[in-house]
C-alpha cells in the first residue's frame, strides 16, 4: 500500500502511553488498532458530525501494514480519510507517521471497513445522509469510490 500523504486532509496527534510499549521498546502491535480507533472517532466527530447515539459504527475488518517501529520517544500523528462509501459500509484508510526534523515518516498503514449499525435492531443500516455527504465533500469525490 503506497499511500500519499497529499491525499489526506485530516490528521490528529496520537499520544503514546508507557503501557503501549513492549519488552523490546516498541509500541506493541495490538496497540495500533487503538491508535487508529482514536483517529477514526476524531474524524467522525470533527468531519462527518456523526451522532453515534442515533446510529452506531462497528468495525467489520482491519488490515494493518507495519513498516517501521514506533518507540515512546517518537511524536506520532495519524492521517485519516474515507476511500470507499457503500450503502451501509465504508472503508477508512489510516496512515501513522513519525514527526521528525526532516518531516514525516510513514510507520504504519491500515484499512478498516466500518459498518453503520443500529444497536437496538442488531443490524446494519444505511449510512446517515448527512454523514455520507460530509465525508464525500471533505475527502473529495474524486478520491472516493462511491458504490451506490
Amino acid at each position: 500500500m503506497a499511500e500519499k500523504l497529499s491525499d489526506y486532509k485530516y490528521k490528529t496527534p496520537i499520544h503514546i502511553r508507557f503501557s503501549d510499549i513492549d519488552s523490546v521498546g516498541h509500541v506493541n502491535n495490538a496497540i495500533y488498532l487503538t491508535y487508529f480507533e482514536v483517529a477514526r472517532i476524531s474524524y467522525f466527530r470533527n468531519v462527518a458530525g456523526w451522532d453515534t447515539k442515533t446510529t452506531g459504527i462497528i468495525v467489520g475488518r482491519s488490515e494493518i501494514n507495519y513498516l517501521k517501529p514506533v518507540t515512546i520517544e517518537d511524536k506520532i500523528m495519524c492521517y485519516v480519510r474515507v476511500v470507499r462509501i457503500g450503502n451501509s459500509s465504508f472503508d477508512v484508510m489510516h496512515v501513522l507517521v513519525k514527526v521528525t526534523d526532516d518531516g514525516e515518516e510513514i510507520c504504519t498503514t491500515c484499512k478498516t471497513v466500518c459498518i453503520s449499525y443500529d444497536y437496538s435492531a442488531n443490524k446494519s443500516v444505511p449510512i446517515p445522509k448527512d454523514g455520507r455527504s460530509k465525508m464525500i465533500a471533505y475527502d473529495e469525490p474524486r478520491l472516493i469510490l462511491n458504490t451506490n
